[in-house]
């Protein structure tokens, strides 16, 4: 069945954010004088809530710590700088396509609500999403309760709609949501990763999905 809702990961689907992620949260660990992660553990969290993506990187930290470390990392992000944060290639014309063509557009993220009204506003697309949830305002990924909250608010069910993202985060939310789910292989999680959470389908490019909604019927 087609789907009627269309609900996007942010970070590694619609934008590439990856090494401005990864940049500022090297600098948040020395601002508190501790060895950072490896740039490919910090990519492997992107899709958690900062919280959560913390716990991962330095479990065994002091909470206190731990808290300053991710005030850092969010003032760092949310302050401009030199580090690029471009949406991937073809995004806005897909984005407008689908808005135009009738389909609800929503987003969940594991961005803090400022984060992502940050973003919205600097990529021009915030007016196209009618609804969108972020890791900070309920529970992050990946437990479903942010597709259902949007299924919700929307009026929609999970059989009526497809979840898009770039990790596997993405991808088990939307297994326990009941929403089918499908993979961009162009983002912080290898393809063969994606694959192991039986997608519907994996993109390499966000342009071939207005072709691959067309196959559904």
């Amino acid at each position: 069945m087609k789907p009627e809702l269309i609900i996007f990961d942010w970070d590694g689907t619609l934008m590439d954010s990856a090494a401005r992620i990864v940049a500022c949260m090297t600098l948040a660990f020395q601002d508190v004088a501790q060895p950072p992660p490896t740039p490919a553990a910090i990519r492997d969290v992107i899709g958690l809530g900062l919280e959560e993506a913390m716990l991962v990187l330095w479990p065994t930290a002091d909470p206190e710590l731990r808290t300053q470390v991710a005030e850092h990392y969010r003032a760092r992000f949310l302050t401009p700088d030199s580090i690029p944060t471009p949406l991937f290639p073809h995004v806005a014309r897909v984005i407008e396509e689908l808005y135009a063509g009738g389909w609800l557009l929503a987003v969940a993220t594991g961005k803090s609500r400022r984060g992502l009204n940050k973003v919205l506003i600097e990529s021009q697309l915030g007016h196209y999403f009618h609804a969108t949830r972020c890791a900070d305002e309920t529970r992050s990924k990946p437990h479903p309760q942010m597709l259902f909250e949007l299924l919700d608010e929307l009026g929609a069910t999970p059989q009526s709609a497809l979840m898009i993202g770039d990790t596997v985060f993405d991808l088990e939310m939307a297994n326990q949501a009941g929403v089918r789910a499908l993979a961009v292989d162009y983002g912080v999680h290898s393809r063969e990763r994606l694959l192991t959470q039986s997608p519907c389908g994996c993109l390499s490019s966000l342009a071939e999905l207005p072709q691959w909604l067309v196959t559904l019927g």
